[in-house]
């Protein structure tokens, strides 16, 4: 396609999906009201932890991406695996084969009264998504790198389409999780905190009203990506902060966890929890390029949508390469393809702060690399930035 065609085409494809965010989902939820509880002090980060403890896997979630600490991860040219590959086949389908038909990304931004979005941050991120389903097959993104993979439904290989993004206003209902005391402050860069908790059962929910309310498919060609507002926590299980065991979003809390997450409903909704992204923070840990480099890098000017792209990136393509949590492609440890690279960038371009390593059409994005076994089998690292980039 020529290049002003294409200027057309994506120009216009931006107009409808800038019209798509302006649309509202009908709500029918009850409002929820914060709950706080008096707790200790914040947790003091006196020594350089790289990353927060736990597992990539905890029952039906998978992919967890954990927390760094800012500053003191290596280098961000590094490009060894974090696992232990190579990936693994454990026996069941993948996404995005010709038995599927392509992966269609529907981003989902809940956004309710009090707990608003800007324009700009979902407009970048669905522009992302944009580029990455106008980039399909195209051997030079993270994306292709899925390719390598085969399930019981045949070999990714069937592109990427994005859904229409849904601007979902319905209010927050009653906190699934209790919000510590020392969590309503100093968690994002601005000093906020938390007013609310969401657990997985509510952010699930979420995802299946929106779904029938829309009449949109549940299958393999499908994954529903929920963007949850600032000063929203998450937690995996309900109940206390407190509680290690709960695995929340960045807090004081020994329960500090996950950036992001993927899983799949009893009824086979494939699904993400993308939380509102951390870095800067008071808690000294982060979900953002600030991991590697001495500040967050914005290729657009924007840090909140900016940082996203990253972990988005992370959940679609493990979720491409093991779906359903179980019979995907995982490492002995349990790492998946995006585990494996999670905050390794590799060689990037632009100027200082608005660093860059993924040219999709006209735009540039910072995103993490994704894990090749082929790669892995000639070079023993593994992280590339493109299947053009695998060491034959």
């Amino acid at each position: 396609m020529k290049r002003t065609t294409r200027r057309r085409a994506l120009g216009g494809a931006l107009t409808l999906l800038a019209v798509g965010l302006l649309a509202t989902t009908t709500t029918t939820a009850a409002g929820a009201a914060v709950r706080t509880t008096s707790q200790p002090a914040a947790r003091a980060v006196t020594t350089c932890s790289p990353r927060l403890a736990g597992p990539t896997r905890i029952g039906h979630v998978s992919g967890i991406v954990h927390p760094m600490s800012i500053g003191c991860a290596p280098s961000h040219n590094s490009q060894a695996a974090n696992g232990t590959p190579p990936l693994l086949w454990h026996g069941g389908p993948v996404m995005s084969t010709k038995q599927t038909g392509p992966l269609v990304i529907t981003p989902i931004f809940w956004n309710p009264a009090g707990h608003s979005m800007t324009f700009q941050y979902k407009f970048l991120i669905t522009r992302y998504l944009l580029d990455v389903a106008l980039s399909s097959f195209s051997n030079s993104n993270v994306y292709s790198v899925s390719t390598e993979y085969s399930g019981s439904n045949g070999q990714i290989r069937h592109g990427i389409i994005l859904g229409l993004p849904v601007n979902d206003t319905a209010p927050l209902p009653p906190d699934g999780c209790t919000v510590a005391a020392n969590d309503t402050s100093a968690i994002y860069a601005d000093g906020t905190g938390y007013d609310a908790c969401l657990d997985d059962n509510q952010v699930q929910a979420e995802i299946s009203r929106v779904v029938a309310a829309r009449h949109m498919p549940v299958d393999l060609a499908h994954i529903y990506v929920l963007y949850t507002p600032k000063h929203v926590e998450s937690c995996i299980l309900p109940g206390s902060t407190l509680t290690a065991a709960n695995n929340c979003t960045i807090n004081y809390q020994p329960s500090a966890t996950y950036c992001a997450y993927h899983s799949i409903e009893n009824d086979g909704t494939v699904y993400a929890n993308m939380p509102f992204p951390i870095y800067g923070s008071a808690t000294r840990f982060t979900c953002s390029s600030d991991a590697r480099f001495p500040t967050v890098q914005t290729p657009n000017g924007n840090p909140d949508a900016d940082t996203e792209v990253s972990p988005t990136s992370h959940e679609v393509n493990e979720a491409m390469t093991d779906p359903d949590t179980v019979t995907g492609w995982f490492d002995s440890s349990g790492f998946e393809n995006g585990d494996e690279c999670a905050y390794v960038f590799g060689p990037t371009q632009g100027a200082t702060g608005r660093a860059f390593n993924q040219t999709l059409g006209f735009d540039h994005w910072l995103t993490q690399e994704e894990f090749s076994n082929q790669d892995f089998s000639v070079t023993g690292l593994g992280c590339v930035q493109g299947e053009n980039q695998v060491a034959k």
